[in-house]
């Protein structure tokens, strides 16, 4: 690995490469007869953050050629409601995934697992459902969550061969943390998963070749702590106390020592939903 001030991992550039990539694999398959795949996007409640995130899924989805079925329902519509509307999309054959936005509104009876695992596990366009995560644990193929899943094709950008490398990921989260840790085992990757109780977290990181940030903490991960030419990727996206928008990671320290870094914003993010669009491509086409 090279050991001069760190090349930049363009998220925004990739996705956008990958949206391209799904956008010519839509129009072929159409052009050959096959049916348009479909992503079904589900939001309870007015959070902004969520419609935000809900109406950047949809307008992605209308960039590369796939339906989206957009359901919107108050916060109020309660638990047994919404898992009616998983239920029709289940049985709808124009959808081929379904993405019941979170977190859920705070007060009702809402419980996110069960609507998770109400999801048929073939249109589980999240990766959530404890059936696929059983199945990412076998490496068996399902569904990837995307954030994870997006990390890893930032990674295959680098070029770094990945076998017998130590990666260490800072976070244990089913969302991120544990599945990226799972994908970086199968690259023959020798992986530590850190949290809050690990002991020495600096030096669990001097050590790494990859550096996974994904806990939810500004700048916790110093610049000082990362070892010449490692790859860093972070998942954080915190606002510090000047209000910038920063990740997990001290950035411009470690991009001084790092290989390659992505930035925050416009690193991992953005891979998310390309993430989430692949995920349904390969479930409306699973042979493509």
């Amino acid at each position: 690995m090279q050991s001069s001030s760190a090349q930049i991992l363009d998220g925004k550039a990739l996705a956008a490469r990958v949206r391209q990539e799904l956008r010519d694999q839509i129009d072929a398959g159409l052009a050959a007869g096959r049916a348009r795949p479909g992503l079904a996007t589900v939001i309870v409640g007015e959070d902004p953050a969520s419609q935000v995130y809900v109406r950047n899924k949809r307008r992605a989805c209308e960039e590369v050629g796939m339906a989206n079925f957009h359901t919107e329902l108050p916060a109020e519509a309660g638990q047994a409601a919404l898992l009616d509307e998983v239920a029709r999309l289940n049985a709808d054959g124009a959808v081929h995934g379904i993405l019941v936005q979170l977190p859920l509104p705070r007060g009702f009876d809402y419980d996110e697992n069960a609507v998770l695992e109400a999801i048929d596990p073939a249109k589980d366009a999240d990766g959530f459902h404890p059936l696929n995560q059983g199945a990412l644990m076998q490496a068996r193929r399902a569904p990837v969550p995307c954030t994870p899943k997006g990390c890893m094709r930032l990674l295959a950008e680098t070029g770094v061969e990945t076998s017998g490398k130590k990666a260490v990921v800072v976070g244990r989260s089913n969302i991120v943390g544990k599945p990226v840790a799972l994908l970086l085992l199968q690259q023959n990757c020798t992986v530590t998963i850190c949290h809050s109780r690990t002991a020495d977290l600096e030096a669990e990181v001097r050590a790494a070749d990859i550096v996974v940030a994904a806990v939810g903490v500004a700048e916790l991960v110093r610049g000082s702590w990362i070892k010449p030419g490692a790859v860093v990727l972070d998942v954080g996206i915190n606002r510090n106390e000047a209000g910038k928008l920063v990740g997990d990671v001290e950035f411009a320290a470690a991009a001084e020592r790092a290989g390659w870094i992505t930035p925050v914003p416009g690193g991992v993010g953005p891979m998310t939903i390309a993430m989430l669009l692949a995920n349904t491509l390969e479930a409306a086409w699973p042979d493509a």
